[in-house]
Order: structure tokens, then sequence, then C-alpha cells
């Protein structure tokens, strides 16, 4: 490119030698040359920043000849920031996009309708509940007054007397047999003041001996109702005939009776129920037992006391 820039050179002096006006004088040959190189240079220079330019904006580095690689790089302004909260008019804020609209999903009326039984149902077991435990309360309320109020209390049974009026063993080749009857009464005491007792039949069963008892016979007693703080005696009579004992229990019995020393077991089975104003309540089973007294206690006067027990609350 330098000689062809040389070449045009020499072309222009030539013609400016040919053609130039007289009172100047014509430049010289080493003149023309400099200002020929002169000329390249910038054109040189001028095109390779132009293209440096276009590729980037970087300029060559190391180049001796350039005036604007040698000075010293502007100083850099401070960045200001930007204040919180601050908006940029020019800034086009974008559309947010929303999220697609749910579509409702509608109850079937099939749905509904379970669901209105269900409550429905669930609010009767709940009242239903409610009406049971106000029941209980109230009726556990009113037992306890009438508790108090009445005092309700079990009778008192004594053994009152006991004797056998015939006892006979028999001994015979194929085996003992007993004939044998007995007498005795039974003391019932109503403790209660406000209340009677109602006794259905009374079943009372009477045996002798200790550990093999033998049957005495028994007997039962029309019910009847006892009013308030009333004593009442009962007449027991038992028979047995010809019921066959052991030998060795027949010896025994035979021996006992006639010291006094047979032990006598009387047992009885009823249902009372109380009595107020008239009305009778529900009866409950008890069994009485007047167990393990001997005829000579007996005769003596002494009056055993019996005990009572409840067989079940509920008939």
């Amino acid at each position: 490119m330098i000689i062809c820039f040389y070449q045009i050179g020499i072309y222009v002096t030539q013609s400016i030698e040919r053609h130039c006006i007289p009172k100047f004088p014509p430049p010289s040959q080493d003149s023309l040359l400099v200002f020929l190189l002169c000329l390249t240079l910038a054109f040189s220079i001028n095109f390779f920043s132009s293209d440096d330019r276009n590729s980037g904006g970087s300029s060559v580095t190391g180049s001796p000849l350039s005036s604007e690689n040698m000075a010293e790089p502007p100083p850099l302004k401070p960045i200001l920031q930007k204040p919180p909260g601050f908006k940029d008019p020019n800034h086009i804020a974008l559309p947010v996009p929303r999220p697609p609209a749910r579509k409702l999903i509608l109850p079937s009326p099939l749905s509904q309708k379970n669901k209105k039984r269900r409550s429905c149902w669930r609010r009767c077991c709940c009242f239903f509940c409610l009406l049971v435990l106000i029941l209980i309360v109230a009726i556990l309320a009113v037992g306890g007054v009438l508790y108090l109020w009445f005092e309700p209390k079990l009778p008192v049974v004594h053994l009152q007397s006991f004797r056998i009026s015939k006892f006979n063993v028999t001994d015979k080749s194929d085996g003992s047999y007993l004939n044998a009857k007995t007498i005795g009464r039974i003391e019932i005491k109503n403790p209660n003041s406000k209340l009677s007792l109602n006794y259905g039949d009374i079943e009372v069963q009477i045996a002798a001996g200790e550990g093999t008892r033998t049957e005495l016979g028994s007997m039962i007693v029309p019910s009847f109702i006892q009013s308030e703080e009333n004593t009442t005696s009962l007449k027991i009579e038992t028979m047995v005939s010809n019921e066959t004992v052991d030998d060795g229990a027949g010896r025994n019995l035979n021996s006992g009776n006639r010291t006094g020393e047979l032990v006598v077991n009387v047992e009885a089975r009823t249902k009372i129920g109380f009595v107020v104003d008239g009305r009778r309540m529900p009866p409950v089973k008890i069994e009485v037992s007047c167990g393990s007294v001997s005829l000579k206690r007996l005769d003596r006067g002494n009056v055993p006391k019996c005990s009572i027990h409840l067989r079940r609350w509920f008939l």
C-alpha cells in the first residue's frame, strides 16, 4: 500500500511541476516524499481504528505512534445507587401473568342429601344419649332421696326353738332306715319403721349332722306381708319316713340325739320385697342359713342369729 501511495505521490508532483504557476517555486522531491509518508501513516491509523470500532471498540495496544494510547484514561464517575422504592419512569413494567381461574365444583344433590341425613342422625344420637344420661341421673337422684328417707333394711331372723319329737333308726338286712319328725320355730323381725316387707313362698329344709348331712325333711311356708316394726314367728314341722342312711351315720344320729350333741342345720329360701304405701316393689331372692347349732344349746334357751345372703339382685 505504501508503494502505491509513493507512486501516486510521484505522479502528483510531476503534474504539479508541469502545471504550477511560475511565481511559486516547485517543491523538492524529498519534501514531497515526507509529505506522502505522513499522509500514508495518517490514513492507515484512521483505517485500523475504524476496524477496531466495528469489531468491538477495542484499541490497538503497543503502538508507539498513537497519541491516544499514550494518554491516561479519564477518571470514572461514581455510580449513584438508587434509593429503595425507586421506579424508573422510562421502564415499562411487564404485566404479571395471572394463574388460570379454577372451576368451581358444585356438590351433587345426592351428596347434599347424604350430608343432611348424617347430620340429622348425629343430632338424634346425641339427643338420645343426653336423654338417657339425664334419666339415669334422675333415677339415681330419686333413689338416693328415697333411700335416705325410708332407710330400707333387711329382716332379722333367729332360730327360736328346735325339737326332734320322733327319731328312730332301724337296722335291716338291706340297710339302715330313718324315721324322724321335727318341730321348730323361726322368728322374723321387720326393723323398718316406714316400709312393709313382702315375703314369697318360703322353702325350709332341715338337716342333721356335721360333714355328711342327713336330710330331716322340708316344708313350704305360704307367702305373707309383714307390717312395719312387726315380729313374726313361723312354725316349721318336717317329717321323714324310711329314709335310707348309712350304718355309721345312723349310729351317730342315735347317740347324738340321746346326748344332745346332735348338730342341726336350718336353711330357707324365699323372695322378699318392700311395700311403700301399698305398692309392692320388685322382689329379690334371699337365702337364710341357721347352721351348726346343737340340740343342747337350743334347750338352754340360746337363740342363734341366722345369716341372710342375697342370691340375685334382679329376677
